[in-house]
């Protein structure tokens, strides 16, 4: 009874020791809102912007620790459907919110848009937008 015991207290420490070993992280960070926006205080969430306005990716975020890393990945969308990419952006922080910009000096032409949010190199949200 005793050998068994013991053998039973030898098994429950080496699982102990071994997911000690490991680099095990439970994370309940999350994004709890995205908004599109022409300014940069986020007032108003849009998909329809004018060619002189910038764009602004305001994210805000819940529990999220100091190394969470944020991505916004900005394109163009031809007729056919194709994105073509012309603006990454990559912020590591876990303060909220986080606002990720786009301007073009000479204006935006005309046309679809999407920007793609990643939360530590997995897609969180796409917003599909417009310029007139």
């Amino acid at each position: 009874m005793m050998k068994r015991n013991m053998m039973i207290l030898l098994a429950f420490a080496a699982l102990v020791f071994a997911s000690l070993a490991c680099d095990f992280n439970v994370s309940t960070a999350a994004v709890s809102s995205v908004i599109l926006t022409p300014d940069k205080a986020g007032s108003a969430d849009t998909s329809s912007f004018t060619s002189d306005q910038a764009f602004y990716l305001v994210v805000t975020t819940a529990n999220a620790p100091d190394s969470s890393k944020f991505r916004a990945v900005w394109y163009s969308v031809d007729d056919a459907g194709k994105a073509t990419q012309f603006l990454e952006k990559e912020i590591v922080t876990g303060s909220s919110p986080i606002t990720f910009s786009a301007t073009a000096d000479q204006g935006w032409p005309a046309g679809k848009y999407k920007v793609e949010l990643y939360m530590n190199d997995k897609l969180n949200t796409t917003k599909e937008f417009s310029v007139q």
